[in-house]
């Protein structure tokens, strides 16, 4: 049996991948400054949410004389988020 809706994800995926390609001809490789600042902005979107996390823990934890807990709690939630973020960027089309 064929899966005609099956059939439409993998021409659609076909498509995007050849509009890739085509647009990779054309814009050529990306310079190593451009690179570069892939990278940096990739490590921003990891770091960010974490040190977010840390700021907003540590005045919880003052406040509410809870040790550590919301610091740790919220470092990793924005280290989930952060690296969530990254994925999400690096797959962009």
């Amino acid at each position: 049996m064929s899966d005609p809706a099956g059939q439409d994800d993998f021409l659609t995926a076909i498509g995007r991948r050849l509009a890739r390609l085509k647009r990779a001809r054309e814009e050529g490789e990306p310079t190593f400054a451009g690179q570069l600042s892939q990278v940096g902005v990739l490590g921003w979107i990891v770091v960010f949410p974490i040190a977010i996390g840390i700021l907003v823990g540590t005045w919880l934890d003052e406040h509410l004389g809870s040790g550590v807990f919301w610091t740790a709690a919220l470092i990793m939630i924005g280290a989930a988020l952060g690296f969530w973020f990254a994925w999400r960027w690096m797959r962009a089309p």
